[in-house]
């Protein structure tokens, strides 16, 4: 019952989370009731597996919780009973749980999905309610633009009208002034019946679309008592196609992903050998037909000299040049004239271009065609990862309430929002990143499993050894130790003492004490670091210093007997000495002093001074 009640609660937010990106698109549809239960059930359906693993995080951190803070738990192991076997019924519900949100995934959410998105996309193209507002222009009905000043409510009429038709263009809009209009729907409704009254109509009747920059554009003007137009405005609710969106990942199950991709596959091989051929051929390094497409004749650079010898060998040089198989384009290219250059470059020029332009178009198909075949494996280990989770947040959550001692639904909820909303970032983060191929799909997708698993793996071994992992007062004990925060005693007067301390002892141990921090300050030379060193690391010899705290701490006990206030107020001033603080090196002495000049202070209060 707890895990259908935190899975009714995770859907709920979840649902309500989903719905906040869609109710722009469902207000001022005039969709009926059927139609909104329609489009939340098949919401409800697909958002199944993602509530699943809140649930169980939410659920198992309450259960163990309960049981942790009734001391049950406590109870089971004591009798010889370790968590691992006290958790294995939770453990196979969870594993249940996790097949379950397979099935969901791969049966049942590809046609929830198709459903939802063919009525989400039939409810986004569907025209709006007719509503048209006071004031401004109203631009919901396509192809025209309205104002209206003032208008009726109970008997629909509009007065002070103008309408911008721009049937004709946004360059040529139509422009109608009427004193009064109603606008009435069809009785099919798919066309708006404009009835307009007491108006003008401009219209432009140059219709060469060169009017800006002109002074003077000739325009018809008519003006009439009563004018009607029909203006097609359909508000029915038109479905689109059953199989619009069949070929979408989220829209299929695993094995029919699986011949999709295998399918694509062939069809990138198949498209990249073409791709290779095609440069092969056309590309190739040793392509020489653009200088065989020419004459011998024309392979003869321009004289440089009169002399008819020069122009008869460099002729016979081009020549030689045009029947060897074996082509140096730059020394061919050199006896070509000028003219005949000019054109090769022309040539190299659009076919370097349509070469870039068709390279272009080769890359967009194999890009468009790898995120296709990402986009499916994305899908495929999502609906494996997804499942998975639900097992994971057991080894998280399960451990954590033993951890934790805490039911209810104050720190389990707290924690795992907190949970949830860490593993989905880093979930969508991951799914995002390999679809766009910044890294492997594999990585992206199990981003979120594999940092959270050896947490719960973790948490499970600490809940099992019994470890105070969440125990704040060590890990305060902890910095305090750490920074060298100085604890304050805090004594107060009793109201009842049955025994009244030795004052005469007291001040024997005062004494005593006061010798033993002189004889400790001489003895020890406390400027040295080292020495402070290793006695926070216990390598130091710190006898001497327990031996004093342990008598100041029985002359507090002894004293806080007193009925003297003052007495009580010089107690609370007696340091506690904590030489396994990092900072102890910098008090050492002044701590010394203190308990002396402390020390001095009770002798006079106990003696009434």
């Amino acid at each position: 019952m707890l895990f259908f009640g935190t899975f009714s609660i995770s859907l709920f937010v979840v649902l309500l989370q989903f719905s906040w990106r869609y109710i722009d698109d469902l207000v001022g549809k005039g969709l009926d009731l059927i139609t909104l239960v329609q489009f939340f059930w098949y919401a409800t359906l697909y958002l199944v597996p993602v509530a699943l693993p809140l649930a169980v995080l939410l659920a198992s951190l309450i259960s163990m919780g309960n049981i942790g803070e009734r001391l049950e738990l406590l109870a089971i192991k004591a009798a010889g009973i370790t968590l691992f076997r006290t958790l294995r019924p939770v453990m196979i519900a969870s594993i249940i749980i996790s097949g379950i949100s397979f099935y969901f995934q791969n049966v049942v959410v590809p046609d929830a999905d198709r459903k939802f998105m063919l009525l989400y996309h039939s409810i986004e193209m569907k025209s709006p309610e007719l509503e048209i507002p006071e004031g401004v222009f109203y631009s919901g009905i396509r192809g025209n633009n309205i104002y209206v000043e003032k208008k009726n409510k109970e008997t629909g009429m509009l007065y002070n009208v103008m309408i911008y038709n721009f049937a004709s263009g946004t360059s040529n809009p139509h422009i109608i002034i009427a004193d009064s209009a109603l606008l009435q729907t069809s009785s099919t409704k798919q066309q708006l019946l404009l009835h307009l009254y007491n108006g003008t109509q401009f219209e432009n009747t140059d219709n060469t679309g060169f009017q800006q920059g002109r002074s003077n554009v000739p325009y018809r003007r008519e003006t009439f008592v009563e004018k009607h137009f029909i203006i097609d405005f359909d508000t029915n609710l038109n479905m689109l196609e059953g199989d619009t969106f069949d070929e979408y990942a989220k829209t299929q199950t695993i094995s029919q992903m699986l011949e999709s991709i295998e399918e694509r596959v062939g069809q990138c091989d198949s498209l990249g050998r073409a791709i290779y051929e095609e440069s092969k051929r056309d590309y190739s390094i040793y392509n020489t037909s653009m200088f065989y497409s020419y004459n011998h004749e024309d392979m003869v650079a321009e004289p440089v000299s009169s002399a008819e010898a020069t122009q008869k060998q460099d002729k016979d040089k081009a020549k030689t040049l045009a029947k060897t198989e074996s082509i140096d384009i730059d020394t061919a290219f050199s006896h070509l004239g000028s003219v005949k250059q000019q054109q090769i470059l022309l040539q190299a020029m659009q076919r370097v271009q349509s070469a870039e332009f068709r390279t272009s178009y080769q890359e967009s198909a194999m890009n468009y065609s790898n995120w296709f075949l990402r986009s499916y494996w994305v899908e495929i280990y999502q609906k494996l990862s997804m499942s998975l989770a639900c097992f994971m947040f057991f080894l998280i959550g399960a451990p954590l309430g033993a951890i934790i001692r805490k039911g209810g639904l104050g720190m389990p909820v707290v924690a795992s929002v907190l949970i949830f909303i860490f593993y989905y970032i880093v979930n969508n983060a991951g799914v995002k990143l390999g679809r766009e191929g910044v890294v492997p799909v594999e990585l992206g997708v199990w981003m979120s499993t594999l940092i959270l698993t050896p947490i719960g793996v973790f948490l499970t071994v600490k809940s099992n050894n019994d470890s105070a992992v969440f125990n704040m007062d060590s890990y305060k004990e902890f910095f305090r130790k750490l920074l060298g925060i100085r604890q304050k005693r805090n004594i107060r007067m009793k109201e009842v003492i049955i025994n009244d301390p030795d004052y005469g002892y007291a001040e024997t141990l005062i004494d005593e004490i006061s010798s033993r921090c002189r004889k400790y300050m001489k003895d020890k030379k406390l400027k040295r670091f080292s020495y402070y060193l290793k006695l926070y690391f216990g390598k130091g010899d710190s006898s001497d210093i327990r031996d004093i705290c342990e008598k100041i701490d029985y002359l507090v006990d002894m004293l806080s007997n007193s009925k003297k206030r003052q007495v009580i107020a010089d107690l609370n001033h007696m340091p506690i000495v904590d030489y396994h603080s990092f900072r102890y090196w910098r008090r050492v002495r002044n701590d010394m002093r203190h308990i002396i000049k402390t020390g001095d202070k009770l002798k006079n209060s106990i003696n009434g001074k």
